[in-house]
């Protein structure tokens, strides 16, 4: 009997000791030659739907996504150079402000609007000088609490609205999720929760994929302008 209790005390610290999966959305991908390549930038709301966006656009497109959480602008000033690389993008597809609009312990916005405003513009130019397409995704819905797990954030229009402003002044794409998601959102949304079930982010997923796309289309009609 203790020869089997230390056993099942092995195959219980096995178990523990087990490194977890990682998500499959951030698992790096191969080219497939002579396919445009897109990259997709954002955070959890982004990674679940990164695949069904990558099966959608199945034999037109390379999809790849950031290997992370995009978090808030302050962590994509630190990791954008590295989350670009030195290849080639045609379209890059963005979004940063849930993480922004969380809010702290002590009671300010993770990152409070001046801050994501010129932190935008900061990310924005780096992604110019890419020379892809840039699209903007609106930040998508957040439910009024109480919330599982516990959180609070600020307003999304507010923060949707400096975005808006960036992005004009920058001639850079909208792809307006919120006003996609809104009408479905208790429909498609987990409950008491930001995220979706897996039929809310393949509606996203449509949306991103079709403007995606339209992008690749625009990008290929300019490169073979005389």
């Amino acid at each position: 009997m203790a020869a089997l209790a230390s056993g099942n005390l092995v195959a219980d610290e096995t178990k523990k000791a087990a490194p977890k999966a990682p998500n499959p959305s951030i698992i790096p991908i191969e080219d497939i030659a002579g396919l445009p390549r897109v990259l997709l930038i954002g955070d959890s709301i982004s990674m679940g739907y990164t695949i069904p966006v990558r099966d959608l656009l199945k034999g037109r497109a390379n999809v790849h996504r950031i290997p992370a959480n995009g978090g808030p602008t302050a962590r994509g000033l630190e990791n954008i150079d590295k989350w670009l690389g030195d290849g080639k993008w045609d379209v890059i597809h963005f979004n940063w402000g849930i993480h922004d609009l969380k809010h702290m312990p002590d009671g300010k916005r993770q990152v409070e609007p001046a801050d994501y405003e010129k932190n935008l513009r900061a990310l924005v130019a780096k992604m110019k000088t890419t020379r892809a397409r840039l699209i903007w995704a609106t930040t998508t819905p957040i439910p009024p609490p109480p919330l599982s797990p516990e959180r609070t954030f600020g307003d999304v229009a507010e923060y949707n609205a400096i975005a808006a402003k960036v992005m004009a002044e920058n001639g850079v794409t909208t792809d307006d999720l919120n006003a996609w998601m809104s009408p479905r959102f208790k429909e498609l949304q987990n409950p008491k929760d930001l995220h979706y079930q897996k039929e809310g982010y393949e509606f996203l997923a449509e949306r991103v994929a079709a403007e995606i796309a339209k992008a690749l289309a625009d990008h290929k009609r300019e490169a073979s302008a005389p």
